[in-house]
């Protein structure tokens, strides 16, 4: 395998791929922020109103193993530059769709936005593929950095601009998410470049060696824990945090209290990127991923506790860190649990499986509230992240294959 000249060639599209990780998340900001709105005022029947919301989930899962095989044949830019155009139409055919009241298709549109979703999830992964052992967190932590102004920008970009157009309510904040695909296109076919994948044994014979079969690479314990602290990361942030607005309403706090705890939230998740590779380095990835299930207990020890507003708060907040400890950790080891040969149903496997995890969390988030409780919400993902923990006690117990003390100590 030849390995690329430059040595910076990888930290560079790591820093590109952060300013599209920044312009995605700004347009799935307004999507999210808006989507069940527009719903509820075109759905000819107002039954149907979540689902323009649902298909953003529903079509990335769908799309999201084909994406990751997709790249592997055609390559990063091609593939990523292909998922910024259809958040571009999804975007456009969602204004046309506003001007037009045409329910159906606006879901159209918002599909096409879940494209996009499904294409940049694999962001985080490319980065990581690009660099040596040493630096894939601190790439992974880069990329995640560069959501953190956009989760905060986003949902103030939609309030901005869904009057843009007077006759077509929030019209303009979909024009908003096409003019972002097409940021996101232009920014990637001028400045990104593919570059061979770095395995996390650089050796001769890992390079070289044929793609294994799935099962196989799902089999190893360093696989097994970043399927662990990705999948459970976000199934837990996902069902407390979907049903946290809610609960915060019923708890008799006004709807902009649960606003501005959905901001800390997401401040939250994406804060901690600046300096989870730095953590990384200094405690090693085991501590990291510890750390960050300790976060999550924190979170529902708070929630549990009480349901005053600094609770709702320091709970919304906590969680979002836990997650990115998670996350970041996660895709650490998953980055280094195959060869570049098997990169493509490695990838689509773990992240076809997180989409659907999450999905099913965001679907019971709401009934799960309404019969049990806040409090309830919280207690059920105790044992889930009991779950991630013994996995990753698996993995080190095991010896950490591919993920060894030093590449876990080490920085680019």
């Amino acid at each position: 395998m030849t390995f690329p000249a430059h040595p910076h060639a990888g930290r560079r599209n790591a820093r590109i791929l952060a300013v599209c990780q920044g312009l995605y998340i700004a347009a799935i900001s307004i999507d999210l922020t808006l989507t069940a709105l527009t719903g509820h005022m075109l759905a000819p029947n107002k039954a149907l109103a979540t689902l323009p919301f649902a298909l953003i989930t529903v079509a990335g899962a769908a799309v999201t193993w084909f994406a990751s095989l997709l790249m592997q044949r055609i390559g990063r830019r091609a593939g990523f530059a292909l998922g910024g155009l259809a958040g571009t139409l999804g975007g456009l055919l969602s204004v046309w769709a506003v001007f037009h009241a045409d329910f159906w298709l606006f879901c159209a549109g918002t599909a096409l936005v879940g494209v996009f979703q499904a294409f940049a999830q694999y962001y985080r992964l490319a980065a990581a593929d690009a660099v040596e052992a040493v630096a894939k967190a601190r790439a992974i932590a880069v990329v995640m950095a560069g959501g953190v102004i956009a989760a905060v920008a986003g949902p103030a970009l939609a309030a901005w601009s869904r009057d843009l157009f007077p006759l077509a309510t929030f019209a303009g904040a979909y024009l908003m998410v096409a003019l972002l695909g097409a940021a996101t296109v232009a920014l990637l076919l001028a400045a990104y470049r593919d570059v061979p994948d770095v395995p996390a044994d650089p050796g001769p014979q890992e390079a070289d060696a044929p793609a294994r079969p799935l099962r196989v690479v799902a089999r190893q314990p360093i696989f097994v824990a970043a399927l662990a602290n990705n999948v459970v990361g976000s199934v837990s942030m996902m069902f407390v945090m979907t049903a946290a607005p809610l609960a915060a309403v019923a708890c008799h706090h006004t709807i902009d209290d649960g606003a501005n705890i959905m901001q800390w939230h997401l401040i939250g998740m994406y804060g901690p990127a600046f300096f989870a590779g730095a953590l990384i380095k200094r405690w090693g990835l085991p501590t990291m991923l510890g750390l960050g299930m300790a976060v999550n207990l924190v979170s529902a020890i708070v929630a549990i506790s009480s349901t005053s507003l600094p609770a709702f708060y320091a709970a919304l907040f906590c969680l979002g860190v836990g997650w990115n400890f998670m996350f970041v950790g996660g895709t650490t080891l998953l980055a280094q649990s195959y060869r570049p040969a098997e990169r493509g149903r490695a990838q689509g496997a773990a992240e076809m499986l997180r989409y659907a995890a999450t999905a099913l969390a965001t679907l019971a988030a709401g009934p799960a509230l309404d019969l049990y409780g806040w409090q309830a919400v919280n207690i059920a993902m105790l044992p889930v992240v009991a779950l991630a923990a013994v996995m990753t006690a698996w993995w080190v117990r095991s010896g950490r294959r591919g993920a060894g003390d030093d590449t876990a100590r080490a920085t680019a």
